[in-house]
């Protein structure tokens, strides 16, 4: 009889896993039916969100098109180039050859300008599933589209398919969106109107949690970093399907194709049956809103009212939706989820004794181990119970409550959630103890495993994002053996959501469902929580690990899961070093500031631990001081660095400048204050210190000190004095009015009253 429970288990295991192929399943191509698509990718004029924008097309549109295949085909794409750039396709979720998974330099050469690709994959799994250039960040520009795969026998009862490709748009360039978010500018928190001005908080009796997170150098709670003009489904904000006939079984495929956008799925009625994640089926599950996280996919189904049943997606953060409407006549409306309250989230996140915030960058490697960095800044059992509404333990896990929507099964238009949707509601959403496989989708239990834990951690002032504390270029490749299991606990530091994706694998999401816990292959990690997932080691070569925000990905949020095997022969001309640059990439900016009093240059670059900065500061009668220094990032907080200064050595005059080389260090501190000390080789101490602050919506005020002394330790003073000091301060405020310009007014004790205008480029 234990024999027998044993067969039947691997049974079952194997029947979970045949939805989704695995490397022990036929990879041969001979045999198969062919299914061969054409994709051109090429840079088109493009018009969204009512603005015409470069965008980069596939095969002339955006999204690209569908690509449909029945399980057993070999797939053929041929993908040509025709930009002046390099690309890549990743077939995102498909389990296939690594040569073939479309990540340049790590597994499959980049396509290069005017060439042609060929991927070649045999199709061992069913469901829904998309594809996606993995070179910078193109993926927002345009390059996606979505993977259609019929089962070789039907599992589901529904009438029609409609893919529903979800996407977020900017008509910046993305690169100039990340270089944005680097310089810490609050643009897009203004731009959204999400910004939390000190007004707003001491209005709302918040100060007290204001000055917790400025102690953990936060400004406050954040959801999501940039302001799209336009959310889409299928290139549209608003996309209308009145084909659909009264009763007919929709099969609704979602895809979440963004580049860093959340969002609230709500149905007006239909009775929304979740029956698939990931592309792999799971136990039907009646939901009438879901949050969706970047990279996954959610099959559902719908029942057609009589009259037209919409759906909404809302970004996370309330800022836009786009809208589905399915049917014709008598409108069922969804629900456009408000806002979130962030002042209401810093009072809550205040009353929980926790740093806000793990470092991207630690200094010492083996002093700040994950499990230093877990205890250090994870959550903390000391919380204020008194509302009962949160409930924290020694693990750090949050206790969620289960999705009690109340539904009628047999009703054609369900029954609405009309529970208030705040900051805790919403929490209870965030788990996906909603989610149960069909079938049983534990390992044997003889395999070895192999734990791990992987630290969420990022830093905003800079935007630098990391796993450990260690950003992609710095670190080695995770080593992984065949025939072993290895298990993750992402342990999530920051107060941001990160859908963490894995290549060429699928993973069990450990929930209250156990054996029968859903398989997936992109996880997401809420803040301030933790997921465990485990995978059975049984591909080759390397895997690519990451978050799918992908500016967070690109600010270094990856890894690399390696098998101990040798790397495929035609990847030698392409050095993995190249990807590893992409997110260690120099980011340039500036601004000027003219004044009527005086003018001020700044130019920086920066990459994650280096950063050359320019200053100069002159008047209109002929006084000015220029610096040029080499930063060097120690951790995230502490940069140390060398330079020049030289300034005018006579009042209003060109005619003689003092040059002197400098050494010092730069400290941006608990409760947001940037110090700079430093000493030149006159033995000249040196102090500054600044501040920026959001007082009100677009209106900024600004604070700098400097003191300098010289103790005669090299010059000799004048009239015996021991020392000569010397102050300079300036107060100001400034009014955002775009991305690029503020009108500003200062006091400088030097200088004088005056005004003008802020340059940022």
């Amino acid at each position: 009889m234990k024999t027998f429970n044993t067969i039947f288990l691997l049974f079952l295991t194997s029947m979970a896993f045949a939805q989704v192929g695995t490397n022990g399943q036929d990879r041969k191509e001979e045999g198969r039916n062919i299914q061969e698509y054409n994709l051109t990718i090429e840079e088109n004029e493009i018009t969204l969100s009512g603005v015409t924008a470069k965008g980069m097309t596939i095969n002339g549109g955006i999204p690209g098109p569908t690509l449909e295949f029945n399980e057993g085909d070999l797939a053929i794409i041929n993908v040509t180039n025709k930009m002046d750039e390099e690309t890549s396709v990743h077939w995102h979720g498909l389990i296939l050859p690594n040569f073939y998974d479309g990540v340049p330099y790590l597994t499959t050469p980049p396509i290069k300008p005017n060439t042609t690709f060929q991927y070649r994959i045999p199709i061992n799994q069913s469901g829904t599933y998309w594809y996606h250039s993995h070179t910078m960040l193109q993926e927002q520009k345009g390059v996606y589209g979505s993977i259609v795969i019929h089962p070789k026998e039907k599992t589901l009862d529904y009438d029609k398919d409609l893919v529903v490709v979800l996407s977020d748009w900017t008509n910046e360039k993305p690169m100039n969106v990340l270089r944005n978010l680097k310089r810490g500018n609050e643009w897009y928190q203004v731009k959204k109107g999400t910004a939390v001005p000190l007004s707003r908080v001491i209005k709302e009796g918040a100060l007290g949690a204001q000055f917790k997170f400025w102690r953990d150098r936060m400004e406050g709670a954040d959801i999501a970093d940039v302001y799209y003009p336009a959310f889409l489904a299928n290139g549209k904000k608003l996309a209308e399907y009145s084909e659909f006939k009264t009763g007919e079984k929709v099969r609704l495929r979602f895809i979440n194709a963004s580049a860093s956008s959340y969002y609230w799925v709500d149905f007006g009625g239909g009775n929304p049956m979740i029956v698939a994640s990931d592309g792999v089926d799971v136990t039907p599950e009646y939901k009438n809103r879901f949050l969706f996280a970047i990279a996954e996919t959610y099959d559902v189904i719908v029942t057609i009212p009589e009259g037209t049943l919409e759906i909404t997606a809302t970004a996370q953060d309330g800022s836009g939706n786009t809208s589905i409407r399915l049917g014709s006549g008598k409108l069922y409306p969804a629900t456009v989820i408000d806002r979130p309250d962030k002042v209401a989230m810093m009072k809550q996140m205040a009353k929980m004794d926790m740093k806000m915030g793990a470092p991207a960058m630690v200094g010492n490697h083996k002093k700040k181990t994950p499990e230093f960095l877990m205890q250090t800044y994870g959550m903390k059992m000391k919380m204020d119970m008194k509302d009962g509404q949160m409930k924290m333990d020694n693990d750090m896990n949050m206790e969620m409550k289960k999705d009690a929507t109340p539904m009628n099964h047999m009703m054609s238009t369900m029954q609405k959630d009309t529970t208030s949707f705040n900051y805790d509601t919403r929490k209870t959403y965030f788990n996906y103890d909603f989610l149960k496989s069909k079938e049983n989708t534990t390992y044997k239990a003889d395999i070895p495993v192999t734990d791990l834990l992987l630290n969420l951690t990022g830093n905003m002032q800079r935007y630098v994002w990391s796993l450990n504390g260690i950003p992609l270029s710095e670190t080695d490749k995770i080593k992984i053996k065949g025939g072993e299991v290895t298990r993750i606990t992402l342990n999530n530091l920051t107060m941001m959501h990160h859908p963490m994706h894995l290549h060429g694998h699928y993973f069990r999401v450990i929930n209250e469902n156990g054996e029968r816990s859903p398989l997936k292959h992109t996880v997401n990690v809420p803040p301030m929580q933790k997921v465990v997932i485990e995978f059975y080691n049984e591909e080759y070569g390397d895997w690519f690990f990451h978050c799918h925000v992908l500016y967070h990905m690109m600010g270094g949020m990856a890894r690399v899961f390696s098998y101990d095997t040798p790397r495929d022969e035609r990847m030698k001309p392409y050095p993995v070093q190249n990807l590893i640059d992409e997110t260690d990439h120099y980011y340039s900016w500036g601004m000027l500031r003219g004044g009527s009093n005086f003018n001020e240059l700044l130019l920086m670059s920066s990459s994650i631990r280096n950063e050359f900065a320019l200053r100069a500061e002159f008047d209109y009668n002929q006084n000015a001081e220029i610096e040029v220094n080499y930063n060097r990032y120690l951790n995230d907080w502490v940069r140390v660095y060398a330079g020049v200064n030289t300034e005018t050595s006579t009042p209003n005059s060109y005619d003689t400048f003092n040059t002197v080389g400098l050494v010092g260090v730069k400290y941006f501190t608990p409760y947001r204050f940037n110090v700079d000390v430093s000493m030149d080789h006159q033995l000249r101490p040196r102090i500054r210190l600044d501040r920026e602050l959001l007082i009100f919506p677009r209106i900024f005020l600004e604070g700098e000190y400097e003191y300098r002394a010289d103790f005669g330790w090299v010059n000799d003073l004048e009239n015996n004095n021991s020392y000569e000091g010397e102050t300079q301060w300036l107060i100001g405020a400034s009014y955002i009015l775009s991305r690029n310009f503020s009108i500003q007014g200062n006091y400088n004790n030097r200088y004088g009253w005056g005004g003008g205008l802020l340059v940022r480029f």
